[in-house]
C-alpha cells in the first residue's frame, strides 16, 4: 500500500513509520507541520529508504493537503496528526481545537473527495484510521475498564478536542460511506517521546538532579502501553480492521503514577548509581494537582485480541527498563530539546 502517515514525525508517529518501513513493503509519506513535538530525528534510521518520503504540511491547509493527495495517490491515511499534551490544552486549547477538530475535519473531507473519484476496486481497499485516546471516555472508579461501548465523558480541553474528531470519523463513515477505521489507545512510553511527558520528564530530570514533580498524592492511575506495541496494533488494524469498527488498544499494565516514578527512579539505582550512594527517589516531590486530573484510565483491549489476534508483547517491566536504557544511551536526541525546546518546567497549571 502507498500509506499518509499524518504527525509522522511525532512520538507515535514516527514509531509507526520506523514499523511500517523495518517490517512491511508499504511505502509511506509522512506529513507532519513540524511543531514543537515533530523530529525527524526520530527518523533518521528509516528516512533514507526509498519507501520513505516526507512533507512538510499543515492538516488544516486544505489546499496543500488536496495537492499531496492527489500527486501521492495513498491507498490508506493513517491519521495521528494532533496537539496531545493536556497540560499544554489547559494552558492554550485554542491550538487543539484548530489542529484536532478543524484538521481532522479537512482530512476528512480531503479523503471523502479522493475516495469517491477511485475505481471500485481501488475503493474497496481505501481506509481512512483515525489514531485516538482513551482519554475521551472521561474518568473511571476504582474498577472497571474502558470498552469500545464505554460513553464518551471527556473532562480536559485536550480529551474534548479528540472526543470531537472521534465523532467527524464516524460521522463522515455513516452519512458518506468513507470507509473509516478507529483506534483509542492508553497512556503510550518508549524511546523519542518528547520530555515534557510524566515518563521521559522523569528520567531527565533525575539525571539532571532536578526535582522529579508528582501531582497531588501520585495515585492517579494509567494503563500504560510500550509504543512499539502499539504501532504494530495500529498496522494491524490497517490491514485486518473492519471499517466503521473501534478497536481500543491497551498494554494491560496499570500503574499508579507514584509507582511509575518510583519504578523509573529504582532502574536508574540499578544502571545509573549516584557517587554519595544515594536513591533518585529522594528527589520526588508531591505538587499541586492538574486541574481536573481524571482519576483512572483502563483499558478492555479484549475485541483487538479476539478479532485481529493482536496482544502487547512488552509487560510494563521490561518496557519500562528499555526506556530508560534507550535514554540514557541516546543524549544525542533528547539534549538539543532540552537546550532548545523544553527544559523540564511545570506546564499546565491554568
Amino acid at each position: 500500500m502507498k500509506i499518509i502517515v499524518t504527525g509522522g514525525a511525532g512520538f507515535i508517529g514516527s514509531a509507526v513509520i520506523r514499523f511500517l518501513i523495518q517490517n512491511t513493503e508499504h511505502t509511506v509519506l509522512n506529513l507532519d507541520k513540524l511543531t514543537y513535538a515533530g523530529n525527524l530525528e526520530s527518523l533518521k534510521v528509516v528516512d533514507q529508504d526509498p519507501r520513505y518520503s516526507f512533507v512538510k504540511a499543515d492538516i488544516c491547509d486544505f489546499v496543500e493537503v488536496k495537492k499531496i493527495f492527489d500527486s501521492f495517490e495513498p491507498d490508506a491515511v493513517m491519521h495521528l496528526a494532533a496537539e496531545s499534551h493536556v497540560d499544554r490544552s489547559i494552558d492554550g486549547p485554542g491550538e487543539f481545537i484548530t489542529t484536532n477538530i478543524l484538521g481532522t475535519y479537512n482530512l476528512l473531507d480531503i479523503s471523502r473527495e479522493y475516495f469517491q473519484k477511485l475505481s471500485d476496486e481501488k475503493k474497496a481497499s481505501f481506509r481512512f484510521q483515525h489514531i485516538s485516546t482513551d482519554e475521551v471516555y472521561g474518568s473511571l472508579g476504582e474498577t472497571g475498564l474502558f470498552t469500545e461501548k464505554t460513553p464518551y465523558d471527556p473532562r480536559s480541553p485536550y480529551s474534548s478536542s479528540k472526543a470531537s474528531s472521534d465523532h467527524l470519523v464516524m460521522a463522515w463513515y455513516h452519512t458518506y460511506g468513507l470507509p473509516v477505521l478507529m483506534t483509542n489507545c492508553s497512556n503510550n512510553y518508549g524511546s523519542y517521546h518528547f520530555p515534557e511527558k510524566l515518563i521521559p520528564l522523569v528520567i531527565l530530570n533525575a539525571v539532571d538532579g532536578k526535582e522529579l514533580p508528582v501531582y497531588g498524592k501520585g495515585d492517579n492511575v494509567r494503563d500504560w502501553l510500550f509504543v512499539d506495541d502499539h504501532a504494530r496494533a495500529l498496522c494491524t488494524v490497517l490491514e485486518k480492521g473492519v471499517p466503521g469498527q473501534s478497536y481500543n488498544i491497551g498494554g494491560n499494565s496499570e500503574k499508579k503514577n507514584i509507582e511509575v516514578v518510583q519504578t523509573i527512579c529504582d532502574i536508574l539505582d540499578e544502571l545509573r548509581k549516584k557517587d554519595d550512594g544515594t536513591s533518585y527517589r529522594d528527589q520526588i516531590t508531591f505538587v499541586q494537582d492538574r486541574p481536573g486530573h481524571d482519576k483512572r484510565y483502563a483499558i478492555d483491549a479484549g475485541k483487538i485480541k479476539a478479532e485481529l489476534g493482536w496482544e502487547p508483547k512488552e509487560s510494563f517491566e521490561t518496557g519500562i527498563k528499555k526506556t530508560v536504557q534507550w535514554y540514557l544511551d541516546n543524549e544525542w536526541w533528547w539534549k538539543p530539546i532540552r537546550d532548545n525546546k523544553y527544559k523540564g518546567e511545570r506546564l499546565g497549571q491554568g
